[in-house]
């Protein structure tokens, strides 16, 4: 009978025997709740730290896909420049070519001319030593 007129006024007893003001069952549902907060706050502090590692870690990776990406750009870059380079290489080779072209045709008709004057000069001694 005390018991229930104490639970009226908002008083109990725990397993202890003493008094409180909340009831037995809330004070162990509270009790609960407070080690599934430190439970919850423990498993959130290992979480920002995995994650914390992670980014760390996605960070070093980026820095090498920049420093990658950096050679890849310069490899490029130098590519383009040798290809430009044996472009001009091969315009130079092309015009000396063409140029060795004309001067073995000049040579060519040079030659073809020499050749009808030395039968030319061969024909007048050989008419020359038939007259003497």
């Amino acid at each position: 009978m005390a018991e229930e007129a104490l639970a009226k006024a908002g008083l109990h007893f725990d397993e202890l025997n003493k008094i409180r003001v909340l009831e037995p069952e809330v004070a162990q549902q509270t009790g609960e709740l407070k080690e599934e907060c430190k439970d919850f706050l423990d498993k959130l502090s290992d979480f920002k730290k995995i994650v914390g590692t992670f980014i760390d870690v996605v960070d070093g990776v980026a820095q090498e896909v920049e420093k990658e990406k950096m050679k890849a750009i310069g490899s490029r870059n130098l590519l383009k420049a040798i290809s430009k380079q044996r472009e001009a290489q091969q315009q130079q080779l092309m015009a000396l070519i063409a140029e060795k072209k004309m001067q073995l045709e000049r040579l060519r008709i040079q030659h073809d001319a020499l050749l009808k004057e030395e039968q030319g000069q061969t024909e007048f001694i050989e008419q020359f030593i038939l007259q003497k």
